[in-house]
């Protein structure tokens, strides 16, 4: 049972993070001088972003999940189940940042997928 909390926490945390950090650097704008100190004021824009420190704070809660299962369970467990969250992203994007997915990348979602799924049912 905690097996199915800490990867929920780790997929919907970590998927969150990267949306919201995702939305804080679309925001931001891209990096186009790499210039130290253009770097640096570049880095500054995005820690005024709100979204990054929500995006950072979920990444972080992500982690700690995935440290959690790693404490009980064996890493080659671990690692691909939480390929999981490599499907729950495009979902996340499609539905939170208004962004497309081809049917080729929804096929490789798919494939991902079926990939936890045989991992989950071959557990010890």
């Amino acid at each position: 049972m905690r097996e199915y909390l800490f990867l929920f926490i780790f997929v919907v945390a970590g998927t969150g993070g990267e949306l919201c950090a995702s939305r804080a650097m679309k925001a931001v704008g891209e990096v186009h001088d790499f210039r130290p100190a253009a770097i640096f004021q570049f880095v500054l824009r995005a820690t005024r972003a709100g979204w990054m420190w929500i995006g950072i704070g979920l990444m972080t809660l992500a982690f700690f999940a995935l440290l959690a299962m790693l404490s009980f369970e064996n890493v080659t467990f671990v690692v691909p189940v939480t390929a999981l969250s490599y499907a729950a992203g495009p979902l996340g994007a499609t539905l939170f940042l208004h962004e497309r997915i081809s049917r080729q990348r929804l096929l490789g979602v798919l494939i991902v997928s079926i990939g936890v799924t045989l991992v989950w049912l071959s557990r010890d």
